[in-house]
């Protein structure tokens, strides 16, 4: 089968197109076909093993990737299933978090995929796993927005971002979302009550706060977001880090915990990963709100499975519009 694999860590560049051996599950497995899979920051922190403090914490590897094949979300049509695997068979449309992504196949575990909601593609499907996941957590789990509450979402014509505004808005917030002037009319037609151009204007200069804010972007040290939270306001980062630092994002939520623990308002961190446990019940939430028309998968560019380095590479440079989603089939 094709795939994108890498054989060290490194930028994009050292992404190529190869053919592999097509993966077999084994017992508790599901074997899918890919159609569809997004690219993610996730993507190139696992390329280049960024930030370096990662490395030693395991998962990615320490001279090299332990993951061959990159790329985690999907979606696709389930091909084959292991033993002891109930509720799933061959040509079930599926969309979940599938390590190996980036190529023909991808095995993975029943715990980590739910079924495809009718009408939407599998380009809208890929979108979902990873982005709208962290924007459910970012929103409704760590930061525990209300009705009638304010809610600043930075980043929010990016792929966690869009997500997230949509989540806000479902949940009756009033929702500021901080972005590029290019991508206004977007945030504002996802709902944002209120949009904010970053170039222009300083978001988080006090004269107006919110009761929940989502950092999609890092670039602000919690002690200058803390200005644009009320008293008892929640602040949930989420990223931050540039590609070749030693802690980066690891540094920043860091100081966001350490701040924590010396002021009365909440400061929380989110980390979008592939999750260690079972992730039907964020899924399966995310796809009820597809499901309810309360969120859509913003995609900003699409392309070949062979152009995945260009596609990771658009990722990296930051302010994307939206999802970046790789069509393999």
């Amino acid at each position: 089968m094709k795939a994108i694999v890498q054989d060290r860590f490194g930028p994009p560049d050292v992404l190529r197109l190869a053919d592999v051996d097509r993966p077999e599950p084994a017992a508790g497995q599901v074997l899918v076909r890919v159609h569809a899979a997004a690219v993610n920051p996730y993507d190139w922190h696992m390329l280049r093993g960024d930030p370096y403090a990662a490395r030693l914490l395991g998962g990615i590897g320490l001279t090299r990737p332990k993951q061959r094949v990159a790329g985690i979300d999907a979606a696709g049509e389930v091909a084959a299933v292991g033993a002891g695997v109930p509720g799933l068979r061959p040509g079930d449309e599926v969309l979940g978090f599938c390590p190996g992504a980036f190529a023909e196949y991808a095995v993975t575990t029943p715990d980590l995929l739910v079924r495809k909601p009718e009408g939407l593609t599998f380009e809208q499907a890929a979108a979902l796993p990873m982005a709208a996941v962290t924007a459910l957590r970012g929103i409704s789990t760590v930061g525990r927005v209300r009705a009638g509450q304010r809610v600043l979402v930075t980043g929010a014509g990016g792929g966690v971002g869009t997500f997230a505004v949509q989540t806000a808005v479902s949940l009756g917030a009033e929702v500021t979302g901080v972005c590029g002037a290019g991508k206004a009319c977007l945030v504002r037609s996802l709902g944002a009550a209120h949009v904010v151009d970053h170039a222009r204007e300083d978001w988080a200069d006090g004269r107006r706060r919110y009761d929940v804010i989502l950092d999609n972007v890092g670039d602000r040290p919690p002690s200058e977001v803390r200005r644009a939270l009320t008293p008892a306001g929640t602040l949930v980062a989420n990223g931050g880090g540039a590609p070749g630092r030693v802690f980066g994002a690891i540094g920043a939520m860091l100081r966001v915990v350490a701040l924590n623990a010396a002021v009365r308002q909440r400061l929380a961190v989110i980390v979008p990963s592939v999750p260690s446990g079972p992730a039907q019940a964020d899924l399966s939430a995310v796809t009820a709100l597809v499901g309810t028309g309360r969120l859509t998968s913003v995609i900003g560019r699409t392309h070949p499975l062979a152009d995945a380095a260009e596609a990771v590479r658009h990722v990296e440079r930051g302010h994307a519009l939206g999802k970046t989603v790789l069509v393999v089939r």
